[in-house]
């Protein structure tokens, strides 16, 4: 039975000590709301309230809608798992493969193999970020490349750190998803989301480009500080076109982003909308790195990311768009489930064996503080019943 109060509490706690701002969390089951709290404020410098439907910088949250509008298009073999993603993308049929430096030159080879929509979405396909790769950024700066490249000519000469299907790397990948989807459906990509996903689901508040109404529900993003107090800061959000990567782009609301995991844990419908088959959801969910593992995230810039090992001690998987736990989580959670987070510190998770999903959202830099992941520790604790 799922303790509100404890869950209340700890919210409480957490904002009045300052290890958050501001906090909404949020679970549900296939069919209901199970809790919902909200708790401090949306602007440490303004102190404004913070409310239920505030809206968030969900990050790398918008990865799993991304991989589920393309995997929408894998139904509909307008896309193709196993096959070269250069059939859509043709600027990147030669991907190029750091292989060490040359003085101040990055020194490169060409891939041992093709790069496909598999490696994409389990990000195995040698790509990378610069926040916890620092010899990444050192050959994109040698490249006169920006960290997130959005243009062809970028996408095509940016390098990847090893052949693709190698290992497992947290990367840009799902960016480039965002663009297999636009080839392949022929529409931008918020186009395509507002049409087949989000708005089907009623996720109206799930966008790339703010209204003045919901910017004036947009949270700040906080900075921790040394003294470990948190000052208020700023991040760009919503603002369209620039904004559009699938890997990152989105901005959402707590309750939004319930009804997508909802959907999830119904395989793949909600309120009479089919989003995807429920075989497609059940293969999204099973390992597809093979023997590889989720490797802890070692940070390279600290401003933005603490190092990151969700599950430390545990070996962990990756699905087609998700991160795997193998045994069961310390609070709660079953084997098995779903999960993945964005860089302003929010955080979601799926467990389709206990029927519940919750998410908890923050904005504050740098990314897997622990203060923030002590707090989804207690959620999910008292949402499982055992806090």
């Amino acid at each position: 039975m799922v303790n509100a109060t404890a869950i209340d509490a700890a919210l409480r706690h957490a904002t009045q000590t300052g290890q958050v701002a501001g906090a909404v969390a949020m679970a549900t089951s296939g069919s209901d709301l199970i809790y919902q709290g909200c708790f401090g404020v949306a602007d440490l410098a303004t102190g404004k309230t913070l409310t239920q439907d505030a809206i968030f910088r969900i990050a790398s949250m918008t990865k799993a809608i991304t991989s589920v509008a393309a995997m929408q298009l894998v139904e509909q073999g307008k896309l193709s798992l196993d096959g070269p993603i250069a059939a859509v993308l043709p600027h990147l049929a030669a991907p190029m493969v750091l292989d060490g430096f040359d003085g101040p030159m990055p020194r490169l080879r060409p891939a041992a193999r093709p790069i496909t929509l598999r490696h994409l979405l389990t990000h195995t396909a040698g790509f990378g970020y610069d926040v916890w790769n620092a010899e990444l950024k050192r050959a994109t700066d040698a490249l006169g490349l920006p960290a997130r490249p959005s243009t062809i000519d970028e996408l095509a000469r940016f390098p990847l750190l090893f052949d693709p299907g190698a290992r497992w790397n947290y990367s840009i990948a799902t960016d480039i998803v965002g663009h297999a989807i636009e080839a392949a459906s022929g529409m931008a990509i918020d186009t395509y989301l507002a049409t087949h996903v989000t708005g089907p689901l009623g996720m109206a508040d799930t966008t790339f480009t703010l209204t003045d109404a919901q910017r004036a529900r947009l949270v700040a993003v906080h900075q921790r500080q040394p003294d470990g107090s948190l000052a208020a800061g700023d991040r760009p959000a919503g603002n369209g076109p620039a904004f559009l990567a699938g890997g990152g782009g989105l901005c959402s609301t707590a309750g939004d982003y319930t009804r997508f995991l909802r959907m999830l844990l119904r395989g793949g419908t909600l309120d009479g909308a089919r989003i995807l088959a429920a075989d497609t959801v059940a293969a999204m969910a099973r390992n597809h790195i093979g023997a590889a593992e989720v490797v802890k995230m070692h940070s390279a810039i600290p401003a933005s990311s603490y190092d990151c090992e969700l599950f430390p001690g545990m070996v962990t998987k990756w699905g087609l768009g998700f991160l795997i736990n193998t045994e069961a989580g310390p609070d709660g959670r079953s084997a098995g489930s779903l999960a993945w987070a964005g860089l302003v510190n929010t955080y979601f998770w799926a467990d389709s064996v206990a029927g519940i999903a919750g998410v908890l959202l923050t904005q504050s830099l740098p990314f897997a503080d622990p203060k923030v992941l002590s707090l989804l520790g207690a959620l999910e604790r008292g949402v499982y019943g055992r806090a």
